[in-house]
C-alpha cells in the first residue's frame, strides 16, 4: 500500500516538473528587441529651449508674434459674408431673451426668476446710432463722416484698419470683431444703420449711389 501511494506521488511529481518545464522552455528571440526608453520631457524641451536660445530663435518668435499680433490690431480680420448694399433694407432686432435658470443675488433675492422674458432694452439707452461700413471702402466712409459726428454716432468698421482712419481723420472708429454685433443684429450687408425705437433696435441697409 505504501509503494502504491509512493508511486502515485512519483508519477505527481514528475508530471508537475515536466509541465512547469514546458511552459519555462526558451524559445530563443523572436525577430530584434529594443529597450524600452522614456524619455524626461521637460528635459527634452529644456534643450530645445536652450537650443533656440543659444541660436537666437526665441528673439526671432517673439519678433514675429509681436509683428503678427500688431498686424492683427491695426487690420483686424474682415467679418465674413458681408458685402456692399445694392438694395434698402429696414427690419427690427428685437433683444428680448428669456431667462434658463433663476438669477439671484449674494443675499439670494431673486433678480429674474426661470422662464422671465427680460428686454435689456428696458434697462438701458443706446443714445448713439451704430453705424457699419466697410473701412477699405472710400464711398462708404465718406458718406459715414460726412452724415455723423463722434457725438451723433458710432461708426463701426467690418473691413480695414480702424487706427489708419483714425489716424487720417481725426476720429474715433470701431471694429466689429469676429462680426459679434453684425451677426446679432442680422446685418448682412454695408452700410448699415442700426438706432434705438422703444424696446427694439431699428436696423436699416443703405444702397448707396453707384452699388448695384
Amino acid at each position: 500500500m505504501n509503494r502504491t501511494l509512493e508511486s502515485f506521488a512519483i508519477v505527481a511529481l514528475l508530471s508537475v516538473s515536466l509541465t512547469s518545464a514546458t511552459r519555462a522552455r526558451d524559445h530563443g528571440v523572436v525577430g530584434q528587441a529594443f529597450p524600452i526608453i522614456e524619455p524626461d520631457l521637460l528635459a527634452t524641451m529644456e534643450a530645445k529651449l536652450q537650443h533656440l536660445q543659444a541660436t537666437g530663435g526665441i528673439d526671432r518668435m517673439n519678433t514675429e508674434f509681436a509683428r503678427r499680433a500688431e498686424a492683427r490690431v491695426r487690420r483686424p480680420k474682415p467679418v465674413d459674408g458681408i458685402t456692399a448694399a445694392t438694395e434698402t433694407r429696414e427690419w427690427a432686432y428685437d433683444p428680448t431673451i428669456v431667462i434658463e435658470h433663476d438669477v439671484q443675488d449674494q443675499k439670494g433675492n431673486y433678480i429674474a426668476r426661470r422662464g422671465q422674458a427680460v428686454n435689456p432694452l428696458d434697462f438701458t439707452v443706446v443714445r448713439q446710432v451704430l453705424i457699419f461700413v466697410n473701412g477699405d471702402s472710400a464711398a462708404e466712409m465718406a458718406w459715414a463722416t460726412s452724415q455723423y459726428s463722434d457725438l451723433k454716432a458710432k461708426i463701426i468698421l467690418v473691413n480695414g484698419s480702424p487706427i489708419e482712419e483714425m489716424t487720417a481723420r481725426k476720429r474715433r472708429f470701431y471694429f466689429d470683431q469676429e462680426g459679434r454685433l453684425t451677426g446679432k443684429l442680422g446685418i448682412r450687408h454695408t452700410p448699415a444703420i442700426a438706432v434705438q425705437d422703444g424696446r427694439v433696435m431699428k436696423l436699416s441697409e443703405i444702397k448707396l449711389k453707384g452699388n448695384s
